[in-house]
């Protein structure tokens, strides 16, 4: 259901909620995984909010120095998580929007994202927190627009395909909007009971043109 914030101003990773190191290493990339693999589990009890670097020493079994040789923070930490859910959704949409070849084949396309995006964040709990947690956090709105920007220049390809005697302004908008309205409808839709979220995603997808054609040329 995608620039993101640097220390270019003088801001330390403390500062950002950035990654002090990638490791390269095995032991380093084993320690890595398993601080994200407690983490997970932590949030998915508890929530975001909840998650704690002491907790995380604990279960883990690592020293504090073990833990921010890589995250100096808990932001690194849910920032991190958030980038690896989003790149399993650009993998989903470039893979649906790739085969598109008509306005019918686009529209399918699209209701086939809501439904393995809606499907996406019941199967994942934590990031249906992280993504919530989204709206009252800057480093994971930016990380959540450039998603967006992402999955909308990726319709946007897909747009100039089938139009390319459109102008590009018009089509980036058209791409820019329905992809906002898409991940609208499932975060709603994942904040409501399963059969009530099953059926608002149903609903939005009766509300998307039959023929994008009207919409594009229109």
């Amino acid at each position: 259901m995608p620039g993101m914030p640097n220390g270019g101003s003088g801001n330390s990773p403390e500062q950002t909620g950035q990654l002090r190191r990638v490791p390269v290493q095995q032991r380093g990339r084993e320690r890595f995984e398993k601080i994200l693999a407690v983490a997970t589990e932590l949030i998915e009890a508890r929530g975001s909010d909840a998650l704690k670097m002491s907790e995380i020493v604990e279960r883990a079994g690592l020293s504090f120095g073990a833990l921010y040789q890589y995250f100096p923070d808990k932001s690194a930490i849910i920032r991190t998580l958030a980038e690896r859910f989003n790149e399993q959704g650009r993998r989903c949409v470039e893979a649906e929007l790739a085969g598109v070849a008509n306005p019918v084949a686009l529209r399918q396309a699209l209701c086939t994202i809501a439904d393995e995006y809606y499907a996406f964040f019941r199967s994942e709990p934590v990031m249906r927190d992280i993504w919530f947690a989204a709206q009252a956090d800057r480093l994971l709105q930016q990380i959540d627009a450039d998603d967006m920007e992402f999955h909308a220049q990726a319709l946007l390809s897909v747009l100039a395909r089938l139009w390319p005697a459109q102008p590009p302004g018009q089509l980036l908008a058209i791409a820019r909007l329905t992809m906002q309205l898409l991940a609208a409808a499932v975060r709603y839709a994942a904040s409501l009971e399963d059969d009530e979220g099953r059926a608002a995603i149903a609903l939005y997808k009766k509300m998307l043109p039959t023929d994008f054609s009207q919409l594009v040329q229109g």
